[in-house]
């Protein structure tokens, strides 16, 4: 397994950690951090997230610097994607930090987006991820860190800017995955 792949690994392996950390009570009592009160846990769980978000950046940079993108790696980088931020979305709807309809679009989106993947690959296209999927990708790891660490800096302003953030995930989940589909039209028209 190249490098590039064993990032995106390390990825898939930091979404349990990421989970036990703001899902279990350490009772590590509550901080302040840029005029947001959080608990403890929602910071080191934000860190581990934006660490483990930024291993996106990461593997996709010395898969394509180093000549190293493989059939395994078009795979798993947007597998350990999904993976990643499904599971933080669905913390923060059980959190009662996200509006639980908002989540639900952007998970069906991304579940009928992998079903056309693997349509697709089944034909023997592998897609990859578009200019617009990569702009969703970004805004849903903005949205999520906004959340989690408490919409931080923006409290002092009185903006809600992790709100803000959030619905600009979704309007490019909805466009993206609407883009997706429009390009692939043809496997429905065609289907038999």
């Amino acid at each position: 397994m190249n490098l590039p792949n064993k990032i995106t690994v390390s990825r898939i392996c930091l979404i349990p950690i990421f989970v036990i950390v703001i899902l279990f009570d350490f009772d590590w009592g509550k901080m302040e951090f840029l005029g947001a009160e959080m608990p403890v846990n929602h910071f080191v769980a934000a860190l581990i997230f934006i660490i483990a978000s930024t291993t996106d950046w990461i593997d996709g940079h010395f898969a394509r610097k180093y000549n190293l993108v493989t059939t395994l790696g078009k795979f798993l980088d947007p597998l350990a994607d999904k993976l990643l931020v499904s599971a933080a979305f669905i913390v923060l709807v059980d959190l009662h930090m996200a509006p639980a309809w908002i989540i639900i679009i952007i998970l069906s989106r991304e579940f009928a987006v992998t079903g056309l993947r693997a349509i697709l690959a089944g034909e023997g296209e592998v897609v990859a991820a578009s200019q617009l999927g990569k702009i969703k990708t970004w805004a849903q790891i903005v949205a999520i860190s906004s959340l989690l660490l408490h919409n931080t800096i923006f409290t002092l302003m009185n903006i809600p800017f992790d709100m803000i953030a959030l619905y600009v995930a979704l309007i490019f989940t909805v466009w993206s995955g609407w883009e997706y589909f429009y390009l692939n039209r043809r496997v429905f028209v065609n289907s038999k």
